[in-house]
């Protein structure tokens, strides 16, 4: 059977030479303030205001369990015997455990060796928990006395959650939901909280369970800045001649690995009557724009993998890449800010699907942005899936902006959607 072949995709619509390259749509995603976007996501992650102040009319969600958000949750199922009669060791205690974390203060979410990431904390915290059979194995391993979690979703460094949901095991009974929190908390210096603790039954997995996950990506727009002594604006990033080096430290070499630049990423020349001349590309972009591209991929099963990162591109290969986007919407909202009587103007895109693969939300956010700016058709997401180079969308947009809001476990119901 001879093998299909595939053309690179090309940018070949009536507005290509308004469209950013590479290179110009990474130093547009990082040229911002994003210190308002990770103060707010601080404040969020300790509780001092909610993301739901944001929306107007005041949102309300209500969890799987039926508790209004900000209500503690009740002891769900305490054990599950297994069918074939069997008790004892058998009946193990399983606790949800739902988590708000600071990207910025981790390493992600995976547990690495000589790295600081919220499931080593989360593990170390649970070591007093563990059952006797499990320490003695542990200590006769040589390894830690820590306990095992599994999660929803795998968080990548810099991105935050608000309700990340995470499961432990145990055979001990004397271990209530306050202990485990307050050990959580105490071991974490302030940067991961415990949201709600709920027994569930042994069949639960955070993961295999979940029938949804919701992103939200905040994005700063322009605005009046505060500037510094010598007229620069002191939170945006400054790069040198070379366009390689910035000296606030948010971008650095492990941020730009996902990052494809390649040597066709010059200045857009045109030649005319008058010889060549640069192409003038926009500054800026059109939020209602954003929406409207976003829009277009809500209700379908589709096929991410052009707006994957660091996965297998072949269609042949590796894990199904097609996603169901239950809701994709962005508008224009304020962040309470000191410098800012009204709010800081930023961007909110809300996207809720069954999955996500790696780097997808942020590659979306940044191609989105990208397609509103060079004023392409609304349907551009949708033939940008169809492409075969990945160079055909946007390198990610950073991952400061990214939180996992959260993760549900019934049907999606649209009215709990934040942007209608």
């Amino acid at each position: 059977m001879a093998s299909r072949v595939y053309v690179h995709y090309h940018h070949a619509d009536a507005c290509s030479k308004a469209r950013w390259n590479a290179r110009e749509t990474f130093r547009f995603m990082y040229d911002r303030p994003w210190q308002h976007v990770l103060d707010f996501y601080s404040n969020a992650v300790e509780g001092k205001l909610s993301v739901l102040d944001l929306f107007q009319p005041r949102k309300h969600l209500v969890h799987d369990d039926g508790i209004t958000e900000g209500m503690p949750l009740e002891t769900e199922l305490e054990t599950s015997t297994r069918k074939d009669g069997r008790s004892g060791r058998w009946e193990r205690v399983n606790f949800k455990i739902v988590l708000s974390y600071n990207g910025t203060s981790f390493d992600g979410w995976q547990k690495q060796p000589d790295l600081h990431t919220v499931q080593g904390v989360v593990e170390k915290s649970l070591g007093g928990f563990v059952d006797e059979k499990k320490a003695q194995l542990l200590k006769k391993k040589c390894k830690p006395l820590e306990g095992r979690v599994l999660v929803a979703g795998r968080t990548d460094k810099g991105v935050s959650a608000l309700n990340q949901v995470c499961s432990f095991y145990t055979w001990r009974k004397d271990i209530e939901p306050i202990e485990i929190e307050d050990a959580i908390n105490k071991d974490s210096s302030g940067k991961l909280r415990v949201v709600s603790i709920s027994k569930v039954s042994r069949s639960f997995h955070p993961n295999f369970s979940a029938k949804w996950r919701r992103y939200l990506y905040i994005f700063p727009l322009d605005d009046t800045e505060p500037l510094s002594e010598g007229g620069k604006n002191y939170e945006n990033f400054i790069f040198d001649k070379n366009r390689e080096k910035q000296r606030n430290g948010l971008l650095s070499e492990e941020n730009t690995e996902g990052v494809i630049l390649s040597e066709d990423d010059e200045l857009e020349v045109e030649e005319t009557s008058k010889g060549l001349q640069v192409v003038e590309k926009p500054s800026d972009f059109s939020v209602s724009k954003v929406d409207q591209l976003l829009q277009q991929l809500q209700g379908k099963v589709l096929s991410y993998k052009m707006f994957a990162r660091d996965t297998k591109a072949a269609r042949n290969e590796g894990p199904p890449t097609e996603c169901f986007m239950y809701h994709a919407r962005a508008a224009e909202i304020r962040l309470s800010c000191s410098d800012y009587v009204e709010g800081r103007r930023v961007m909110c895109v809300e996207l809720v699907a069954n999955r996500f693969l790696r780097k997808m939300v942020r590659v979306l956010v940044a191609t989105s942005i990208r397609e509103a700016a060079a004023g392409a058709d609304n349907d551009a997401l949708l033939k940008l899936l169809e492409a075969s180079c990945r160079r055909a969308t946007a390198p990610p947009a950073p991952s400061e902006g990214l939180c996992l809001f959260d993760v549900g476990y019934t049907d999606f119901d649209p009215q709990i959607s934040l942007i209608s």
